[in-house]
């Protein structure tokens, strides 16, 4: 039996390791017969003749920088509108220009080192799992269902992962870093310990790779998708403002930005990253619930 599974993991690694080195081929991904969109003819051409998981890993983080930090620029902006002041969830705590730039600072230096190799490594272990990478790229119906149930899976680990780390040496050894922020502002999304980053990352990355083994095939664009979105999530998450046309307030199960800004400023409760029913269901929202309540009632009489 040993034999077997060390024979099996040896091929795993033949075969990851050949992902790793493979050189796309256009003539490869492209069925016999099939006339590619414009669209997949550009997506293919950037593989066509270099290495595949390093292109990959170069779109997937040009794509995260690009929608990180542009997400994040509408609320830099309203940061000096003095009007837009009024929908701050504490209005009370203003953010240094130092630990702004220690902000920035340290998130580069994570998204460069730490989240950038991930992504490198996350081509060749999709192709493990059986990752659709040719054409033709799905329908939009069926990416925006993969997202979703991406979305959930996500939110069930980071609670229960989140709820660890707020216990005993996690908490004050790897979680403590993010909580410097105790009003924060978008980019502190990413703002975390590097075994934090790597942890709870797991969530986005494993739960589309999980999905396509047990459930059906993920076609690779739709993991671009999918990071695009949970960004767009966690940027909104900490941008530390509570707009009348946020998601949260049309959507009930939407947590947004007052959820998880009370989970800073108190410490405690609300661990969930996207949706407020775990927190409802495991009653770790019970004095956010008081909180918020007191909260708004306090910006009517005003």
């Amino acid at each position: 039996m040993t034999n077997v599974n060390a024979t099996g993991a040896s091929m795993l690694l033949d075969h990851f390791m050949t992902g790793m080195t493979a050189t796309g081929s256009m003539s490869s991904v492209i069925p016999e017969g099939y006339a590619p969109t414009w669209m997949e003819r550009q997506w293919f051409s950037l593989f066509d003749g270099r290495n595949e998981a390093v292109t990959f890993g170069i779109i997937a983080f040009a794509v995260h920088q690009a929608v990180y930090y542009g997400r994040y620029l509408p609320y830099l902006i309203c940061d000096f509108i003095p009007v837009m002041r009024r929908y701050k969830l504490q209005p009370d705590k203003d953010i240094s220009n130092a630990q702004w730039w220690k902000c920035l600072r340290s998130l580069l230096v994570s998204q460069i080192f730490v989240q950038l190799p991930m992504m490198m490594f996350f081509l060749p272990a999709a192709k493990l799992v059986g990752f659709n990478c040719g054409a033709p790229f799905p329908a939009w119906p069926r990416v925006m269902f993969q997202v979703s149930v991406f979305f959930v899976i996500e939110d069930f680990y980071h609670y229960w992962t989140h709820r660890l780390f707020h216990y005993g040496v996690f908490y004050k050894y790897i979680h403590k870093v993010h909580h410097e922020h105790t009003a924060p502002f978008g980019i502190t999304a990413e703002y975390a310990h590097p075994l934090e980053t790597a942890i709870l990352g797991q969530g986005t990355i494993a739960g589309p790779l999980l999905f396509n083994y047990f459930i059906e095939q993920v076609h690779i664009t739709t993991m671009l998708i999918w990071i695009a979105a949970r960004l767009w999530q966690t940027v909104e998450a900490h941008c530390g403002y509570d707009f009348p046309w946020a998601m949260n307030h049309w959507l009930p199960f939407w947590a947004g930005a007052s959820h998880h800004d009370y989970h800073h400023m108190a410490f405690v409760d609300n661990f969930a990253s996207t949706f407020r029913w775990w927190d409802r269901i495991f009653r770790t929202d019970c004095r956010y619930q008081a909180y918020e309540a007191r909260r708004v009632q306090k910006e009517k009489v005003e």
